[in-house]
């Protein structure tokens, strides 16, 4: 008799990703390295992430080191505050130092590409496991996800079936696998509520900036970190968000306002009319932006339940937020270090859906409350605090009502030491 499925088992399970965005990217290499056969089935034929920049707080930073991730080698730049200033006047409204980030949190702060954080994933990916796992990871592009069970299978664009002992739904925003979760007749199994507002999103090179002497000026303003040019005007939404990224070499802009217009747009002659009250600096670097987008922004309410069956949500299929705050990738990553954690030394398939009740039990309700936070400014954490009482853990628990309550509860939270007690 062969002995080759029973070795094939001790290797750990059959696990199949969906999505090779930053989310399931880090949940197979995570699931790779704690000794898993893990296949990503990814829609599009590109290997490589698109879109701008984003941050990457302790919480994440804490799960990506464990990986063995390489920020030097991702270009990503360390951010030592975050800073609110008037978007009119340019005078400081206030400040918070991160430069103690490392001995408060156990991680710093860092800004970084999308594309830069997927391709060191990527890295991540094709590396052969260590001595000490035996997983594997292959990585199928152009290969569509067009349903999936909870008994553990999806069905492939191409009419081909794939089974699984676990399947990692971490298709997005517009997951085709929510709706077996959660049971949901609608096509993504999630109602989504126009929050009012968009984002303008911009970069641009450094050097196309060196001889500008708006940028040089608003540099000599601008600290090292996060930058937000408030509306203190009006009683508006509206402000604009600066940072670094790759290493110094790009400039990120996001502006956020309140949606007015609709249709086909000159996105950069609508957001320099959208803020042509704010220092004329700013609307000049908008105005050499070499290209504008805008993107409309959701509210989503957290889903009472992950997971059935064999099928687990992750990301922005489970979670989609508001960028309020910064958290979107790092919660996708918090999750990514949980499935890590919790199903390392798992080789049988009965387990499944014991560590999945884990999962949901460390990830759901902490994840939840930052989707929650997700819809708040920085500052005005109190106007959410009945609903995040709804999500308090273990019940009636202190939840976040102000902004340093809120980075406590955000960055200092460590996924993996919560996994292990859970374990324990």
């Amino acid at each position: 008799m062969s002995l080759l499925p029973a070795l094939q088992r001790e290797m750990g399970l059959n696990i199949i990703v969906v999505g090779a965005g930053i989310g399931g990217l880090c949940s197979a290499v995570a699931l790779q390295q704690a000794g898993h056969n893990v296949k990503v089935f990814e829609k599009s034929e590109f290997n490589r992430e698109v879109g701008a920049a984003l941050l990457l707080a302790p919480n994440a930073e804490r799960v990506l080191l464990s990986l063995g991730f390489d920020f030097q080698r991702a270009r990503a730049d360390e951010m030592n505050c975050w800073e609110v200033l008037d978007g009119v006047t340019l005078q400081a409204l206030s400040k918070t130092d991160f430069s103690d980030s490392r001995e408060k949190y156990g991680a710093s702060l860092h800004s970084i590409h999308r594309a830069d954080l997927h391709q060191e994933l990527l890295h991540l990916a094709s590396r052969p496991a260590g001595p000490e796992s035996s997983g594997r990871l292959s990585l199928h592009l152009a290969s569509r996800v067009v349903s999936a069970h909870w008994d553990g299978y999806v069905d492939l664009e191409d009419g081909t079936r794939h089974h699984a002992d676990l399947v990692v739904a971490a298709d997005g925003l517009h997951s085709v696998i929510r709706s077996v979760v959660t049971g949901d007749q609608r096509q993504d199994g999630m109602c989504a509520t126009p929050s009012g507002m968009s984002a303008f999103r911009f970069l641009i090179p450094t050097d196309l900036l060196k001889n500008n002497p708006h940028f040089q000026s608003l540099r000599k303003i601008k600290g090292p970190g996060s930058t937000i040019f408030a509306d203190t005007k009006h009683v508006t939404e509206r402000h604009m968000v600066w940072y670094d990224c790759q290493q110094g070499q790009v400039q990120n802009f996001v502006g956020v306002r309140t949606t007015s217009e609709a249709g086909d747009h000159d996105l950069k002659a609508l957001m320099r009319s959208e803020f042509e009250d704010f220092h004329p600096s700013l609307l000049q670097l908008i105005q050499v932006a070499p290209k504008v987008t805008d993107w409309p922004l959701y509210i989503y309410d957290p889903l009472p339940v992950w997971s059935k069956g064999k099928i687990i949500l992750v990301g922005d299929a489970a979670h989609p937020m508001l960028p309020f705050g910064g958290q979107g990738a790092n919660q996708a990553i918090e999750d990514a270090g949980a499935l890590g954690a919790l199903f390392a030394g798992v080789s049988s398939p009965s387990l499944v859906s014991e560590r999945l009740k884990l999962f949901e039990d460390v990830r759901r309700l902490r994840a939840s409350r930052v989707q929650i936070l997700s819809k708040a400014r920085l500052g005005k954490e109190k106007e959410v605090e009945a609903e995040l009482m709804q999500y308090a853990d273990p019940p009636g628990a202190n939840v976040p009502t102000s902004i340093h309550e809120r980075y406590e509860h955000d960055f200092a939270f460590d996924v993996l030491e919560r996994c292990r007690e859970v374990l324990a």
